[in-house]
């Protein structure tokens, strides 16, 4: 039985997920051909459970922001040489850059040319701002992997090849709402009214939206004093760090901060206030009602804007190509504001809201790992 070697880099929460859920249908590809793999590069807590080794810590990669990037960009250009040299050493059959571009368009780069095959599994959002990357990505990847339509559509354009194979979340949540489940999976009644509040994975979202995000549930609190607040974590350390902000600065909050269950919090909510990110699909797709909003240093947002090249920044008006989730950059993130979004939404029921985000949930269901698997096994066999 011979081994497949395959590197494999994800640079967040969200690429772990996706890249453990890859890892699994890759394996499965292998079984039907008898052979084994073995996958080596960064890996978060999914995919080293299911065998990856990691050569160092994913939360290295986990910065957000032009302005934050470039402070720690000494200790990132270190740590990316080196991987280079511990994959190249490894001779790797392919490398699979999940998500993350600053950094792992560079490493595909060096790598493809070495010799080896390449692939970016999650699009950057090159066709929503700074739209010159995409000769760098011809340059840099054997073949992208996208996982929203409207991106194979822009790749083709530019003749990179690209796979779209939809998304993963889309397969593993169900088309029908989950609210009751989930409610009863927290021990929530079903006529419960029910905030949760998501400041984001990264550091750098937590030190921008968590206060104002506490401070606008506070008011809702005053305003709906049965109101239930849930803030989910994704691990320990995050949610001391939102325990303490919670104990610091809004002691006379009852609020419920749990570890590791973001989505049956998501599906439990009539309202879900959160960071842009993957998180808003996720919401989408588990049929809640939402706000957004999206904070980054003074400076990250100065270039920002000057660079965007899209109406809209948030998952769901992006695959319906109109705005149906409230987004709040920047300065429109005040607490005043989002309450005032928020209120009317724990009021009345957003029915229109929800029977769009089932349609678009359907529009991106296509067995996106599997898929992905299929696609990459061709660059495989085409070496």
């Amino acid at each position: 039985m011979s081994t497949l070697k395959i590197g494999i880099v994800a640079g967040e929460h969200s690429g772990d997920l996706l890249g453990a859920d890859l890892m699994s249908a890759l394996s499965d590809l292998a079984k039907q051909q008898n052979k084994t793999i073995e996958f080596r590069g960064v890996a978060g807590p999914k995919m080293i459970t299911l065998g990856a080794h990691s050569y160092f810590d994913m939360e290295e990669l986990s910065v957000m922001g032009v302005v934050e990037i470039l402070k720690r960009l000494p200790r990132l250009l270190k740590k990316r040489k080196q991987l280079i040299k511990d994959l190249a050493a490894w001779q790797p059959d392919v490398v699979i850059g999940i998500d993350a571009p600053e950094f792992n368009l560079g490493m595909e780069l060096e790598l493809k040319k070495l010799g080896f095959k390449t692939i970016h599994y999650v699009s950057p959002s090159v066709w929503a701002w700074r739209q010159s990357r995409v000769k760098k990505i011809k340059k840099a990847v054997d073949k992208v992997l996208a996982l929203l339509p409207f991106e194979k559509a822009f790749y083709d354009k530019h003749g990179v090849p690209c796979d779209f194979v939809g998304h993963t979340l889309a397969d593993q949540i169900p088309v029908e709402s989950q609210k009751a489940e989930c409610r009863t999976k927290l021990g929530l009644a079903a006529d419960d009214k029910v905030l949760a509040v998501l400041p984001g994975s990264r550091g750098s979202e937590i030190k921008f939206l968590l206060q104002p995000f506490l401070a606008a549930a506070s008011q809702l609190k005053q305003d709906f004093p049965e109101l239930t607040i849930l803030v989910p974590a994704v691990n320990d350390y995050r949610a001391k760090q939102i325990q303490a902000e919670i104990d610091t600065r809004f002691p006379e909050l009852n609020i419920t901060v749990s570890i590791g269950n973001a989505r049956e919090v998501m599906g439990a909510a009539d309202v879900v206030l959160l960071a842009s990110g993957t998180a808003t699909l996720e919401t989408m797709l588990m049929k809640t009602p939402m706000v957004t909003a999206y904070k980054v240093s003074w400076l990250s947002y100065e270039i920002f804007k000057r660079l965007i090249k899209t109406p809209f920044f948030t998952l769901p008006n992006l695959l319906a190509q109109k705005q149906i989730v409230a987004e709040l950059i920047q300065e429109e993130a005040s607490v005043n504001n989002i309450v005032s979004h928020i209120k009317p939404m724990l009021e009345v029921p957003q029915t229109e809201m929800i029977e769009q985000f089932t349609q678009l949930h359907i529009d991106i269901k296509r067995d996106a790992s599997a898929k992905a698997a299929r696609s990459i096994w061709q660059v495989l066999e085409d070496q």
